[in-house]
């Protein structure tokens, strides 16, 4: 699987990101983002889901306390899942996982927590803290080559 590594300066160089990666996603797609608690798994999230609803003020919440939130967008039905407060990953079947596995497009904070539920064709996005910025890596499929 081919990996990517890349530098995020500032908000507006994730909001980019977000963009570009919004853009090559397609249902039954899913996202892991990981990452330590402050990388940007939630900002990166955000921007995925303002630039594929086509509205830079859309309010997304971080799902921490809720699990999972839902959007439908024109690029299709995003599934932004949080599984850092998951005591199982079985309990993520609660949450609707079939169904936005099923049609829907899935970004999810804290995947490594799921174990084997984990689908292998994924793609993965690893966020770090770098300076005053972030650091990004992602391994997926040849599409997002070129974020």
């Amino acid at each position: 699987m081919p990996t990517f590594s890349l530098s995020l300066p500032d908000e507006s160089a994730t909001e980019r990101l977000g963009a570009s990666l919004a853009g090559r996603l397609r249902p039954r797609d899913v996202v892991a983002l990981e990452g330590s608690l402050g990388t940007g798994k939630t900002t990166l999230a955000r921007a995925i889901l303002r630039a594929a609803a086509r509205d830079a003020t859309l309010v997304v919440p971080s799902p921490t306390f809720t699990l999972v939130e839902v959007y439908d967008t024109p690029r299709g039905v995003f599934w932004h899942f949080d599984l850092y407060r998951l005591e199982d990953p079985g309990q993520v079947f609660e949450l609707g996982w079939e169904e936005a596995r099923a049609d829907g497009i899935v970004l999810v904070e804290w995947a490594e927590r799921l174990g084997d539920l984990l689908p292998q064709k994924r793609l993965t996005v690893t966020l770090s803290i770098q300076g005053e910025g972030r650091h990004v890596v992602i391994e997926g499929e040849d599409r997002f080559g070129d974020v």
